[in-house]
Formats: structure tokens, C-alpha cells, sequence
């Protein structure tokens, strides 16, 4: 004997799923529904399936037209799959809405949309279960999805990551201008190297030090011109570091033009086997957003390995660096986002939590914080605190800053260099 309605419901109601919207455009009209029996069913070809109550609209129009687009909704766009699981006559309304290859209507600023042609349809019961072959998918943004559990609508928490990596791109420069020079700064150098701190050699501001007998990919150096790639290889850095300033007056501009002139940097750098840094000065400065994410869009298709946002004379604040850092990595493609972030009021290592709880695990830092970034043992006290791995020796950082303070004259800015995790 069959298990009544309601004991199935219930059951159901345990299993958490995400929530898309199912639109049409049957006849030039849109028309759409809230959904979460939704699923892939084959990589080669793509094809998902929908189940959709039969009697409904959304079924009777899907079935006429032969196509269907599923829009997956984010955590901020709970509000969206209500209005389209009830009787709201204008659903489209408020929303970015754009018509898809088969010309139903996909969401602009989902997390995820396909447009479909059926190509199957079977029975299930009082649905029909609709399999459709996927013509066209973009993924618009990354940000946590939207849940259904237990009759309720909720989100996922966002993940830690499992480690992160400083790189300290502040302290060799700080320290030359205060008159180190020769053995003391090189010996400095490869303290943090050693440590695993991945350390910027030099700059426009100072010569580089001896080549080490340590990995190359440890050390960096900030060039202007592709010219300057033969003296980073020869001082043994792995890593070619460039400012990616942004000075175009759109984000049109920005595209089109404001990345272009650090194509042979790169190419000089790939062709000496050196992984590039791009360096977005300023990056969370109010109303820049949209400039900064066309900025790292070129500089990924451009082949930059890694992107770093830097917190610049305007302070970041948790908000921004969340909403950034989400737009960004839609568009970073495999360049890897990194952050360097300023201790202010306290707030640094708050944005640093932000950070990684938006997915990123490398940070631009500067041992005890003495030109105001945030200091790298800072950064790996957190970590610490929140159980996330690293491979750089936090307690080698701690008894350099110690050694550092004895020789700077006074207290360093670092909160945490005095004491272990």
C-alpha cells in the first residue's frame, strides 16, 4: 500500500534543494514558475530535466513550445522565486530579464541559466517529466545559492577554505627606505622565504638582493617594462608583478583599452616560464566596482595568472570587499584572485574573514604591518583560529617581527606577532 500524501510531503521536505524558475515563450509570451525538481541527466550532450505539475501554465506552455530556460536563483533572490510561486500577475516585473536562444526568458543576474530544447517528455504521475537539451548556459555571478528545506527558504553558510598563502610585497621596500642594506636586508629576505612567505625582491625603488638557493616561486618583483623580465629571472623570482592602474573613463574604455598595454609584460614573462601578478591599485574605493571587474575580465583573457585587489587610500569595508571580490571571480576565469588588504580601526582582519569566506585564500601582506597593510602574522592568526591550513611557518613570522621590533625602535602595528596560536 502506497504511503499517504502527506507522510511523502514531509519527507520530502527534508531533502534540500536549490530553487530555480522555469520560464517559456510560447507565442512571443513569457511565462514562468517556481521550481526545485530540477536535475542533469547527461554531459555529452548537455541535458537537464524539469518536472512540472500537469494542468499548470508553465507545463501546458513548455509542452507547446517545444523549449524552456531554468534560471538558478541566489541567496539575495528569495524574493523572486515567492513572486513566482504565486499568483503575482506580472512576475517579470523589477528583475533583468533577457530572451534566450529558444526565446524563452532567462534571469541576467542569476547564478546559473540554461536555455533548452525538449527533447523528451515522459509521464510521472500528475507531472511530466521534461528533458531538455541544452542550446546555450552562462554562469552570470558566483554568490551562494538560494535554499528550499522544510517548507522554508534559506541559504547555504559560505565555506572557509581549506588553507591560504601570504606573500609579503611591502616589508624590503619599507626597509631600504629606513637605510638596510647588503646582508641584513637579503638575510631578512630569506627569513620569510624560508618561512614560505612569498617575498617582492625588489621594485622601482630598490636594487635585487643576491639569487637564493631557495624556489623562485617564493620570490617576486614589480616591473614597468617587459624590458626589466631578463634582471627578475637573473635574480631568482619566479614571479613578474605589474600595477594594472585603471585610468579609463568608462567600463567600455576599460575594456576595450585600459589592459592592452600590459599584453607585453605578460608575453615577455610567459615566454621566460614566469607567473604574472596583475596589482588593481585602490580596487574597493567606492563606485570603481564596475571599472575594477572590467579590469580583471581583460587581465584574465590576457593570460595573468593572478589578480590582486588592493585596498588603497580609500578604506575597504566588508560590504564592498564581499561584493567585489563575488563580481570579480565571474569573470576572473582561471587567474586567481588575491587581496591586499589595510589595517584600519580594526577592520582588516574583518575583511579578511570576508575574503575568505568569498573564496579567497591568497593575501598581499607586510610583516608587522609597518607600511599599514596587514600584517602576514595577523592574517595566519586567524587561519589558525579558524582551523584553515597554511604552509607558511607562522611562529618563523612571529620571531622575525620580534627581531624586527628590537631594531625598528618602537612597537610594531601587528596585533598578534607577541603571542602563537
Amino acid at each position: 500500500m502506497a504511503t499517504d500524501g502527506e507522510a511523502f510531503r514531509a519527507v520530502l521536505a527534508q531533502w534540500p534543494s536549490g530553487v530555480v524558475i522555469v520560464t517559456t515563450g510560447a507565442g512571443g509570451h513569457w511565462h514562468g514558475m517556481t521550481a526545485s525538481a530540477f536535475s542533469s541527466v547527461s554531459l555529452d550532450p548537455p541535458m537537464v530535466l524539469v518536472c512540472l505539475a500537469r494542468g499548470t501554465r508553465t507545463h501546458n506552455l513548455v509542452a507547446e513550445s517545444g523549449s524552456f530556460a531554468v534560471s538558478i536563483l541566489g541567496k539575495d533572490q528569495a524574493a523572486l522565486g515567492r513572486r513566482f510561486a504565486g499568483p503575482d500577475a506580472d512576475r517579470f516585473s523589477g528583475a533583468r530579464w533577457q530572451a534566450g536562444q529558444t526565446g524563452s526568458p532567462v534571469l541576467a543576474d542569476s547564478v546559473g541559466w540554461l536555455d533548452c530544447r525538449v527533447a523528451h517528455a515522459y509521464p510521472g504521475g500528475d507531472h511530466t517529466i521534461f528533458v531538455g537539451e541544452v542550446l546555450a548556459a552562462a554562469t552570470p555571478r558566483r554568490v551562494a545559492p538560494v535554499l528550499f528545506h522544510s517548507r522554508a527558504w534559506s541559504q547555504l553558510a559560505d565555506p572557509l577554505p581549506d588553507r591560504i598563502a601570504v606573500a609579503d610585497t611591502g616589508l624590503l621596500a619599507v626597509l631600504r627606505a629606513r637605510g638596510y642594506s647588503g646582508p641584513r636586508l637579503a638575510g631578512i629576505a630569506r627569513m620569510l622565504r624560508a618561512a614560505g612567505t612569498r617575498v617582492r625582491l625588489f621594485d622601482l625603488y630598490g636594487d635585487a638582493p643576491p639569487p637564493e638557493d631557495l624556489s623562485p616561486a617564493t620570490a617576486s618583483a614589480l616591473i614597468t617594462r617587459p624590458e626589466q623580465v631578463p634582471a627578475v629571472a637573473a635574480a631568482g623570482a619566479g614571479v613578474v608583478e605589474f600595477r594594472a592602474d585603471e585610468h579609463g573613463p568608462s567600463p567600455e574604455a576599460t575594456r576595450t583599452a585600459g589592459a592592452g598595454e600590459h599584453g607585453p609584460i605578460l608575453e615577455a614573462a610567459q615566454r621566460a616560464g614566469l607567473a604574472t601578478v596583475a596589482n588593481v591599485p585602490d580596487a574597493f574605493a567606492p563606485g570603481r566596482e564596475h571599472r575594477v571587474v572590467a579590469k580583471v575580465a581583460r587581465l584574465a583573457a590576457l593570460g595573468c595568472d593572478e589578480i590582486a585587489l588592493e585596498e588603497g587610500g580609500s578604506a575597504a569595508t566588508p560590504l564592498r570587499v564581499r561584493r567585489l571580490i563575488q563580481e570579480a571571480a565571474a569573470v576572473s576565469g582561471r587567474a586567481a584572485l588575491r587581496v591586499g588588504l589595510r589595517e584600519r580601526h580594526g577592520i582588516g582582519l574583518v575583511n579578511a574573514l570576508v575574503a575568505m569566506k568569498s573564496g579567497v585564500w591568497r593575501f598581499d601582506t607586510t610583516l608587522g604591518g609597518v607600511d599599514g597593510a596587514l600584517p602576514a602574522e595577523d592574517v595566519l592568526f586567524l587561519a589558525g583560529e579558524l582551523e584553515v591550513a597554511s604552509a607558511v611557518d607562522r611562529a618563523a613570522l612571529v620571531a622575525g617581527a620580534a627581531e624586527l621590533e628590537r631594531s625598528w625602535g618602537s612597537v610594531l602595528p601587528g596585533r598578534t606577532y607577541r603571542f602563537t596560536n
